[in-house]
């Protein structure tokens, strides 16, 4: 069973969601968080495949993205108030609202997609996540990006970003066929972390380091060695920001299961089916039974 949903932050902003599966007979509910620029369409399959497996799966669009982007914004973001702070604090936190009241006390999970997996940190109400996966998640550090994106991403970040956020307002994305359309806050403070060696933590302070520091929620990391973004080290980076939760790491060579490539995006396209979905499967299985039992120590680091 697959529906449309309206769910509304605390703020009154409506974001539009999808949810797989039923929440009633389901043994855990799965979250599904964006990369940046990436719209909720993009997760369907992976969703519809966990819903399969007796997940509640719910995916959605961050404001001004997808199908929670206003009809007044449609042509251009100019104008469109939003940080990653806000998608993070406000969107995600309606979210896991929303998947908790629909699927009661069972364990609620998160996968998060590259952007999907640096935020858990920020979210008020990230207590109620039993685990989480990321995929394809590292820290976003320009000088620490995988060798063949270095040049781009300079050009991205002191040419492209800045310019582009004074002549329009907003980054133009679909226009420069990079990303896609981002709101002017959205790009900046992206912009800000990128270029800071520490990431989000060494560009939001102590606070934020703090914050990061506190989870303890259950990690599975999945990357790819042909991940055309993130490195290894930006991978490491990133889950060392969550330094009190317990992290499992898994780096995985596409040859060694078979595969020709699976890069920054291929584990949610429907060919990873086969290999890949059933190992994030039995990962998130375990966890809401952990969490069922009363077991939910996780995995040592």
């Amino acid at each position: 069973m697959t529906h449309a949903a309206n769910v509304v932050a605390a703020d009154g902003f409506a974001l539009r969601a999808s949810t797989f599966g039923d929440s009633h007979t389901c043994r855990a509910g799965v979250l599904i968080v964006p990369a940046m620029g990436v719209e909720q369409h993009f997760y369907a399959a992976f969703a519809h495949w966990l819903a399969g497996q007796g997940f509640f799966a719910v995916t959605f669009d961050y404001r001004g993205m997808g199908h929670s982007r206003p009809p007044q914004f449609r042509k251009s973001l100019r104008g469109f108030e939003a940080d990653v702070f806000t998608w993070a604090q406000r969107d995600c936190a309606a979210m896991v609202d929303f998947v908790a009241a629909r699927i009661g006390a069972k364990p609620l999970l998160w996968v998060g997609h590259s952007l999907g997996g640096q935020i858990l940190g920020l979210v008020p109400n990230r207590e109620r996540v039993a685990a989480m996966m990321t995929v394809a998640a590292g820290s976003g550090y320009w000088r620490e990006n995988s060798p063949k994106l270095r040049s781009y991403v300079w050009w991205l970040w002191y040419v492209a970003a800045p310019l582009s956020l004074r002549l329009f307002g907003y980054f133009p994305g679909r226009k420069l066929r990079k990303i896609g359309d981002l709101p002017a806050g959205v790009m900046a403070q992206w912009r800000r972390w990128c270029l800071n060696r520490e990431y989000l933590v060494g560009a939001e302070g102590e606070d934020v380091r703090r914050r990061f520091e506190q989870v303890k929620t259950p990690i599975l990391s999945l990357s790819f060695t042909d991940d055309e973004y993130m490195s290894l080290r930006n991978t490491e980076s990133l889950h060392g920001f969550y330094a009190s939760a317990p992290r499992e790491m898994k780096r995985i060579d596409p040859r060694a299961i078979g595969e020709a490539r699976v890069g920054h995006f291929g584990f949610f396209r429907r060919r990873s089916a086969e290999k890949l979905w059933p190992q994030a499967a039995a990962w998130l299985a375990a966890q809401a039974e952990r969490r069922r039992t009363g077991h939910s120590e996780g995995v040592p680091a």
